[in-house]
């Protein structure tokens, strides 16, 4: 992809032109950075109601049919399924397990096992299992 850009001498004379053929995931992406309004999702914790900010998720689990939203420090429940978030959610978020949906922004190393699965520590300390079916794509994805 080209970018081009040019020095205006005004905030008011700011602006950005995306030329493109479709609109995809990254291009979202692109659009949410650019207008500093990334999406948000409902959670619920302790009875009441929160809109979490996509970029401050760091994964998403189902446990029980019920889908839980982690944060840097917080847990909420949210009542999308998990094949519904992975719609919603960007580029960033990857399905490493059957019911495990991670933030790879927020992935601080990656550690592989003996039987083939993968052990991804987050920013937060927390360790996350990576399903052997998936690790080929997150190596992929890293770039590894």
């Amino acid at each position: 992809m080209k970018v081009e850009l040019e020095y205006v001498t005004t905030e008011d004379d700011e602006k950005a032109t995306l030329k493109v053929r479709e609109v995809t995931e990254n291009i979202k992406s692109a659009v949410d950075m650019l207008e500093n309004n990334c999406r948000s999702l409902s959670a619920v914790k302790d009875n009441e109601t929160y809109m979490i900010r996509t970029d401050k998720i760091y994964y998403v689990e189902s446990v029980d049919k019920r889908s839980y939203v982690y944060t840097k420090e917080n847990c909420y429940e949210t009542r999308y399924r998990l094949y519904e978030l992975e719609e919603m959610l960007n580029a960033d978020y990857f399905r490493c397990s059957k019911a495990l949906i991670v933030n790879i922004r927020k992935i601080k190393s990656v550690h592989s096992e003996l039987n083939g699965r993968m052990n991804a520590e987050l920013l937060n300390g927390e360790t996350i299992v990576i399903s052997r079916s998936y690790v080929k794509d997150l190596k992929r994805k890293l770039g590894l």
